[in-house]
């Protein structure tokens, strides 16, 4: 075998079991070893890895693996969104190209700082990693689906550094300790099979041994110290699926049926809750807009006597008179009255929304077709429902759909009082695909990273209920009509993450600048 099938080969391997990694296979404990082969493919004769080379060894691994992880897209755009199958795949193919050139970027870096500054690999390859994450999930608005620490959201142990590190400290643990195996592989393959008498890599695996234990020791204290379910207050949530064909969810023939089964499936959630939770965009019309359906709505409220927190619509107008749409969130009183409303502050590109459309995208129309163009929300809204005789009032943050993959912009609610968070969402785009569950197996770090507990309802699932130790205390079948309640503890500390933010992403990233000046530095003045 050539050395250059060998590398691709091996960086073609890693690409393979990333999505393996990752909901619905959750094959989690791939992740450790599956960025193995990759690092193992820059070893090859002296001189041969040049950054250039390197950079296309990584996207080929990270283009494998995003095409992998990002196969629902297809479905989105094709099943719902009416492009044509044959349109759809290169359309993903260019998500996976665009999202593979950050494992591109960390390859070839890492590459270069093997050749000026070997010594600060061990921590320098970890923090590159994290670095690009946080520029995943900025730049371009950011999009941060699926960054490598969500393969461990069910091993709770490990994942508990996150209200310290959000989750870019779980990315962090598993590069390091894929560099770890990668070094300890190359000197047994050197000193056992080529005979090389080479120094044992000690850095590597000492400091991953160091921090891996120190992490999992803090996860299993903190778990062990967590409040017990009848130790603090606690609010009962009712959650609504229903599961409403995304064919006919905005059909006027439709109407009456979807809401006799809203109105079916809230009679049994809100017997013993303190709020009901309806999906994003429940009703199929606007909420402020149709005036008989809006009493219909509020008398369910009043009916059963229970706060009603749903997603709708809300239309509005520019000073010139021209209309936009806001994708919003409102709770209404148990007596049926609007006491809040909150509007969806990250949208979806090219769902609701199609970035410079007015100037360079001018040509393209939404991916997923819809009821209209949106604007962005401004503030971050904490809503106080009433509580019931005896019970300690909630103060509920809810984002909306997309917004929950933004570790930053979730802490905002937290840091602003909430007390309990909601998240509601329409996964019907995502079809059989894996999304959903990807979807869902992020709202759990949302929970570890500020000691939360989260309330999920999604039209056609997963629905569900996640303490704040990001355990799964509910998750509902997809496709489904449900109507669950549940008890979730109100939120009692503050934790660094929620008061700080990102602080350990943007020092990785700083980190990842001091070493590369001092590598360029070195090189400078070793000519």
């Amino acid at each position: 075998m050539t050395d250059s099938a060998r590398q691709f080969g091996l960086a073609g391997l890693t690409g393979l079991l990333l999505p393996l990694c990752f909901p619905d296979y959750n094959f989690g404990w791939l992740a450790w070893i599956a960025l193995v082969p990759l690092h193992l493919a820059l070893d090859g004769p002296s001189g041969t890895m040049t950054p250039r080379r390197a950079l296309w060894l990584g996207w080929l691994a990270g283009f494998l693996a995003f095409t992998g992880i990002m196969s629902w897209v297809v479905t989105a755009m094709h099943q719902y969104g009416k492009m044509p199958l044959i349109a759809s795949y290169p359309v993903m193919w260019l998500l996976a190209a665009y999202l593979g050139l950050y494992v591109g970027l960390y390859v070839a870096a890492f590459a270069w700082l093997m050749k000026r500054l070997p010594a600060a690999v061990v921590l320098g390859a970890p923090c590159l990693w994290v670095s690009l994450e946080l520029i995943r999930a900025h730049f371009l608005s950011g999009f941060p689906w699926m960054l490598l620490g969500y393969s461990q959201y069910q091993w709770l142990p490990i994942i508990q550094i996150a209200d310290i590190t959000s989750v870019y400290g779980v990315s962090f643990l598993i590069v390091l300790t894929n560099v770890a195996l990668a070094s300890l592989i190359l000197w047994a393959w050197r000193r056992f099979r080529l005979q090389q008498a080479t120094a044992f890599p000690w850095p590597a695996p000492a400091a991953t041994a160091i921090v891996l234990i120190a992490s999992l020791v803090y996860g299993q204290a903190t778990l062990s110290h967590a409040p017990g379910s009848d130790d603090q207050p606690s609010v009962a949530i009712g959650l609504i699926q229903p599961n409403i064909d995304q064919a006919h969810k905005w059909d006027q023939a439709y109407r009456r049926d979807t809401l006799d089964r809203y109105a079916t499936l809230t009679a049994k959630a809100a017997k013993d809750a303190d709020l009901v939770l309806w999906p994003e965009a429940a009703t199929p019309f606007f909420f402020e807009e149709e005036p008989l359906y809006r009493v219909e709505v509020a008398v369910l409220a009043h009916r059963h006597g229970v706060p009603l927190l749903f997603g709708s619509p809300a239309l509005r107008r520019y000073p010139n008179g021209r209309p936009y749409l806001l994708n919003s969130a409102y709770l209404l009183s148990p007596d049926g009255q609007i006491v809040g409303r909150y509007d969806k502050r990250h949208l979806v590109p090219f769902g609701e929304y199609i970035p410079l459309h007015s100037s360079v995208l001018f040509f393209l129309e939404k991916l997923v077709e819809g009821i209209g163009d949106f604007e962005a929300g401004t503030k971050a809204t904490v809503f106080t429902p009433a509580a019931r005789p005896g019970r300690l009032q909630p103060n509920i943050g809810v984002v909306i759909c997309y917004e929950v993959i933004f570790p930053n912009l979730v802490r905002e609610f937290v840091a602003q009082g909430a007390t309990v968070m909601a998240t509601i969402t329409n996964d019907a785009w995502f079809g059989d695909s894996s999304a959903p569950y990807q979807h869902f197996a992020m709202v759990v770090f949302r929970a570890v990273e500020n000691r939360i507990a989260f309330a999920r309802s999604a039209n056609t699932g997963i629905s569900g209920l996640i303490d704040p130790s990001g355990r799964i205390v509910q998750a509902t079948p997809i496709f489904t009509e449900q109507a669950v309640t549940g008890h979730l503890p109100l939120r009692q500390t503050m934790t660094f993450y929620t008061r700080y933010g990102d602080v350990f992403a943007y020092a990785c990233a700083i980190i990842t600048a001091v070493f590369g000046i001092v590598a360029d530095w070195r090189r400078s003045h070793a000519r």
